[in-house]
């Protein structure tokens, strides 16, 4: 069965306020009109499927790209049962004599739509572009490829959304109304037949081999793709590594534990920072010792003043998300300092920096949990990663119980290894991503063998190759060269002189006063 027919062939997500659990960070740009065009028809004159293509509009995209879908099987073993289209956008090459092997971004989440985060990758993969095709699919579950997706609850009270069991509930509820969908049997959303989709785009655009650039979640689904199709991949970008034995969510305790207590050191380490906040890890542990507790805070999307039962998960759901981003988390102490005297807007508007209200970091929740309740949560129970002191069984508790009445589809056992690489391999990780620090890619790179570079840049979040400048030039050298040799051995050693962002100091009252004494003076 074809998924919503007559459906516009581009997606225009709503507004989602949900933060992902693992995502990728992007920043928007334009492109110049006659570049796309000129683009299109060399691709056109490359003999590509144009049946299978038609001009289409993006969000955030000023101009035309290209539009196409393919019919997939819901399920592989039914080719005659019900059918889904996996809908992609290709974004043509601007030269003429482009190159023959497209870059294909994967998309983080799991739960997010590659096709919506064009807009702002476009411009980070632009000097690839000019020889090269990118192609943007929608995951099945993401986007218009048989979407997946939760209501949207960002308008109920804090209150109602922060009591025990308010988020297992809702899912439930969710989980429920999901299975009603024509393509609604959630077994069928795995990752491994998920790159067996991505596979029919390939071979639907003609392209013998591609480039993978893979983020956070997209690097389990690269190296699923290179497990199962090795000789379609030319080369591999997979930035913040996670792993398919990673298990979610239990890694994320530690994990984030070690990017809290950076933040802590390096206040410590600041002269500035620790005179302003000299006992911040105390007032952090007095914090989590007086919870639950009564709590005020301004309701983001109705700015109106609400009153909510805070708990330790609620405080560490707020938290985490700033860690992804060094820049937000220089905040970070200023904010738990304001929180241990009683005051979270800070906290939790910090929290909503990470892709709050963007389109492009909406997660479909429903693919979400189809993914990690067949992939991970099988693997909780026998986990032997011991919990974080502060951080706990943060989300393990939870995905436990919605995943054990999720429908499970069937994970193959060899999609939990991870072959020597036939085509190089770089990965990047940042040494304080909260989610998929170093330790992942150290162990991916071992697996890998010599055909793979692991590029670990200390100062750095969650997300490498597509956020900092000096590693979008490398990421671009690495695709670009010519031999495979060439390519292992790109010079990335600009990343050692990436700092750390300072500790925001908000002014003190002292401060201003004296900034507008300044300013009456200068007047007269």
């Amino acid at each position: 069965m074809t998924m919503r027919p007559g459906a516009s062939p581009v997606p225009r997500a709503r507004p989602f306020r949900a933060r992902p659990l693992i995502a990728t960070a992007a920043a928007c740009a334009a492109f110049a009109v006659p570049a796309i065009f000129a683009g299109s028809e060399a691709w056109a004159a490359a003999g590509a499927p144009d049946q299978a293509l038609k001009p289409c509009r993006v969000d955030g995209v000023p101009t035309e790209v290209l539009c196409g879908s393919v019919q997939r099987p819901l399920d592989p073993a039914r080719p005659d049962g019900v059918r889904i289209d996996v809908r992609y956008v290709v974004v043509p090459a601007l030269a003429r004599n482009k190159l023959p092997d497209p870059v294909l971004l994967l998309a983080g989440g799991p739960g997010q739509s590659a096709i919506a985060l064009t807009a702002s990758v476009m411009p980070r993969l632009s000097r690839l572009n000019y020889r090269r095709d990118l192609v943007f699919i929608d995951q099945r579950g993401t986007g218009r490829s048989a979407p997946l997706a939760c209501p949207d609850n960002d308008a109920r009270s804090l209150d109602e959304l922060l009591k025990p069991g308010a988020k297992v509930r809702l899912l439930e509820q969710c989980r429920d109304t999901l299975k009603q969908l024509p393509y609604g049997d959630l077994r069928f959303f795995t990752t491994t037949i998920a790159m067996q989709d991505m596979d029919a785009v390939r071979e639907a655009l003609g392209a013998a081999r591609w480039n993978l650039v893979g983020a956070s979640y997209g690097t389990r689904a690269a190296l699923e793709y290179q497990r199962q199709f090795p000789d379609r991949v030319r080369r591999s970008v997979i930035d913040g590594v996670a792993p398919p034995d990673m298990v979610l969510p239990v890694t994320f305790s530690q994990d984030s534990q070690r990017a809290l207590d950076a933040v802590f050191t390096a206040c410590a380490a600041d002269a500035a920072c620790s005179a302003r906040f000299p006992g911040l890890q105390s007032e952090w542990q007095a914090l989590l010792k007086s919870l639950p507790r009564k709590a005020s805070f301004t309701h983001p999307l109705t700015g109106r003043p609400e009153e909510a039962t805070l708990t330790r998960e609620g405080l560490l759901g707020l938290v985490r998300p700033p860690l992804y981003a060094p820049s937000v988390a220089a905040a970070l102490p200023a904010a738990l300092h304001e929180a241990s005297l009683g005051r979270f807007d800070a906290l939790a508007g910090l929290a909503g920096q990470l892709g709050g209200g963007s389109r492009a970091m909406r997660i479909f929740e429903g693919m979400h949990f189809s993914v990690v309740c067949a992939e991970d949560a099988p693997r909780i129970a026998t986990s032997t990663e011991a919990p974080a002191p502060d951080f706990g069984t943060l989300d393990r508790d939870l995905y436990a119980r919605v995943c054990s009445a999720w429908p499970r589809g069937d994970v193959p056992a060899a999609f939990y290894t991870i072959p020597p690489a036939k085509s190089p391999v770089l990965l990047t990780s940042g040494g304080n991503d909260p989610a998929t620090p170093e330790r992942h890619g150290q162990r991916v790179k071992a697996a890998l063998g010599d055909q793979a570079r692991h590029v670990v840049v200390g100062a750095a979040g969650h997300g490498v190759a597509l956020t900092l400048p000096c590693m979008r030039d490398v990421l671009f050298r690495f695709i670009d060269a010519p031999r495979d040799a060439d390519a292992l051995q790109v010079d990335a050693s600009c990343v050692k002189g990436v700092p750390r962002p300072p500790a925001f100091l908000p002014p003190t009252p002292a401060a201003i006063a004296a900034a507008a004494s300044a300013a009456r003076e200068s007047d007269r």
